[in-house]
């Protein structure tokens, strides 16, 4: 894989960490502490803050800021503007540094546009986070997520596409566009063959 690519605009400050093949675009801020992966792109106007681990092949749309104690696992797609926050009652005349609370979105989760992700949570691996919402509790794998506060709606496919499954109950389907097998036990989705 090859260097990663950095625009001229761009600040990436002494310390922080890219790996390979990543891209770095227009006006994007990369503080020195910031651990990335390779095969990440980083869109116009990004900021990454310092306590900040982003993994392999991610994608952040325009205007992100990905703050201190966020943690993206493999695959995350982060939609356009959508938000992470870091403190969960913030008033700009008390110092609440050490009250940050972490955000874990685990791998192959989309964060779609506009979404914003109130810190303390944990997404669940490929949830699916639709545009708008306002995700303030745990989110579990495969979870389809819509609304203000965020609810769930249905499951999604590791592909990206809505599986044909109950909230809850015993289930299994197929995902159309890949053949794979999904299986619904109580609450919990998981994916039983490729």
């Amino acid at each position: 894989m090859t260097a990663p690519t950095i625009h001229p605009t761009a600040i990436v400050d002494e310390g922080a960490q890219i790996g390979p093949g990543s891209r770095i675009w227009h006006f994007v801020h990369v503080c020195a502490g910031a651990r990335i992966g390779q095969g990440v792109s980083l869109g116009q106007n990004v900021f990454v803050s310092n306590d900040v681990v982003i993994g392999d092949n991610c994608k952040i749309q325009n205007n992100v800021s990905v703050y201190d104690g966020v943690t993206l696992e493999e695959g995350v797609f982060c939609g356009p503007s959508m938000v992470f926050t870091n403190v969960y009652n913030p008033r700009s005349l008390i110092e609440r540094k050490s009250e940050y609370r972490p955000t874990l979105v685990q791998r192959g989760a989309t964060l779609g546009a506009n979404c914003t992700i109130v810190c303390g949570t944990t997404i669940g691996a490929f949830a699916f986070v639709g545009a708008g919402a306002v995700v303030n509790k745990d989110v579990p794998a495969y979870a389809l997520m819509v609304g203000v506060p965020a609810r769930q709606v249905g499951w999604m496919s590791e592909y990206g596409e809505q599986l044909d499954l109950p909230l809850q109950g015993n289930a299994r389907t197929t995902c159309r566009h890949t053949g794979a097998t999904y299986e619904l036990s109580g609450h919990t989705v998981r994916k039983l063959s490729a």
